[in-house]
């Protein structure tokens, strides 16, 4: 009996994300470089859109990260957190994209972004990724 690989019928319907354009990432100088600490980002009114239902999905991301040389400036991280709100997108896309934008954009020592989302279904998701550069 030979097997039959199954397939997702979201197969390839997320494959765009990694190289979608979202708005900038803005940053200024750490007049800090050289002293590691701490900068922390909670945005708790994120919305994304469920790719499967086309209903919004509610959360909040956190942001922590340990600067180099840049730092984030919040306006155009809050017009970067606006651009998901009216694309379908997975909770675990979501937390891969920001990251991955973030360290473009800001080169850190370290970052870790966190989605903690609310809870649909019954079932409550949490999403981790980390950067150490």
């Amino acid at each position: 009996m030979s097997e039959k690989k199954s397939e997702s019928s979201y197969e390839d319907k997320q494959d765009h994300i990694p190289s979608w354009t979202t708005p900038p990432i803005e940053w200024f100088a750490n007049v800090y470089v050289g002293r590691e600490y701490n900068i922390e980002f909670t945005i708790p009114e994120f919305t994304a859109v469920c790719p499967k239902t086309g209903l919004p999905d509610f959360g909040t991301i956190f942001i922590e990260y340990i600067p180099r040389e840049k730092c984030a400036e919040l306006k155009s991280l809050k017009e970067y957190m606006m651009s998901y709100r009216n694309v379908g997108i997975f909770h675990e896309n979501v937390v891969n994209k920001i990251l991955e934008d973030f360290v473009k954009a800001v080169d850190p020592i370290y970052v870790k972004v966190i989605g903690d989302y609310n809870v649909r279904g019954g079932v409550k998701t949490v999403v981790k990724r980390e950067y150490k550069a």
